[in-house]
């Protein structure tokens, strides 16, 4: 038979139940923000487009149409990585160090493209987009080889917040 439970036990329990039904909602309402958010730029990604090919021969808006296109994959990551701290009750490294790559990745390829259209910009900002695009590039290295280590070992790291 099990011992009583002493008052202090059970007040512990009741707010660890009412941490966790509050962690619940603000989990539920992250996961409805970026699921706004991302249907929104979806949507406006989507008059963004038609707008650039209606006025084809011009090539502005393209660098600011892949930008929103990375930035829509990064959301939904995002919220990827609530739904799984909320189904798990965990948090797993391996969504935040994909998000992280994700955001990187999105940099670079969106400096690069802007890049394009600074043919005529000061050598000061040209060595300054380089300096980034380094930064950016060491960091793609590292969350990758992080995110090796961790496939590779196995069972990916939880830390259980139950």
């Amino acid at each position: 038979m099990p011992p009583p439970e002493s008052p202090r036990s059970e007040t512990h329990g009741w707010v660890a139940r009412a941490f966790t039904a509050v962690e619940d909602v603000v989990y539920v309402g992250l996961g409805l923000l970026l699921t706004g958010i991302a249907f929104t730029l979806l949507v406006t990604g989507f008059i963004s487009f038609w707008q650039i090919v209606a006025d084809w021969p011009a090539k502005s808006g393209f660098v600011g149409l892949l930008d929103r296109i990375l930035l829509i994959l990064l959301i939904v990551e995002l919220l990827y990585t609530v739904q799984v701290s909320f189904r798990d009750r965990a948090l797993t490294p391996g969504p935040f160090l994909l998000v992280g790559l994700i955001s990187a990745i999105r940099r670079v390829l969106v400096l690069t493209a802007e890049f394009g259209e600074w043919r005529e910009k000061a050598a000061s900002e040209s060595q300054h987009f380089v300096i980034e695009l380094s930064v950016h590039t060491v960091l793609i290295l590292i969350l990758t080889v992080s995110l090796m280590f961790l496939r590779k070992a196995g069972a990916p790291a939880v830390v259980k917040h139950d």
